[in-house]
């Protein structure tokens, strides 16, 4: 049996559950568990909270909630709001899954894809100027930095498709792969 605190208290054990699973998924994904764990919390929390509720609620230093904030305030997920006769600000996350999701994706290739494809075109114009470096080495910092550049520009058409054409597209799963796949003998 695990010992309880006042603060396990003040959320349901499904909503608490999400918020240390949402935390301990946001670290394989690179995000610090604190921001992940507050996310999860604003997500779930039917009103806003300020920053005193939050630290709080998951047992968080002030300091570290202010700086997760931020870093969610980044990435265009969480914002602050201010109500109607509190002079504290109140945070609340995006819920519509399909924004939260695209802010994700976009704040992702900009701070992974755009800079890697940057690093890529230097290497590669290094290497292509450079006598000693192999031509196996150039082909390969090639092939990458195409795979890259293919993968941004695959993100760039489905961030602009409407939302109801990208469900759609979801929606089709494995039969966009089947579709795809090549013809075999004997298949029509």
């Amino acid at each position: 049996m695990t010992e309880t605190t006042d603060r396990d208290d003040k959320l349901p054990a499904a909503v608490r559950e999400f918020v240390l699973l949402w935390g301990n998924l946001g670290e394989r994904w690179g995000v610090n568990r604190s921001v992940s764990q507050i996310h999860a919390l604003l997500y779930a929390s039917e009103r806003a909270l300020t920053a005193e509720e939050i630290a709080d609620c998951l047992g968080i230093a002030r300091s570290n909630v202010s700086n997760s904030l931020k870093e969610l305030q980044n990435w265009d997920i969480v914002r602050s709001i201010a109500v109607m006769g509190d002079r504290r600000t109140f945070y609340e996350a995006e819920t519509d899954l399909w924004t939260l999701v695209s802010r994700i994706a976009q704040g992702r290739k900009e701070r992974e894809l755009d800079p890697a494809a940057a690093a890529l075109r230097k290497c590669l114009a290094a290497a292509e100027g450079d006598r000693s470096v192999s031509p196996v080495a150039t082909k390969r910092l090639r092939a990458m930095l195409e795979f890259v550049e293919q993968t941004s520009r695959w993100y760039e058409q489905m961030a602009s498709l409407p939302k109801s054409q990208l469900a759609a597209l979801m929606k089709l799963g494995s039969g966009v792969s089947r579709w795809l796949a090549p013809r075999t003998k004997g298949r029509s």
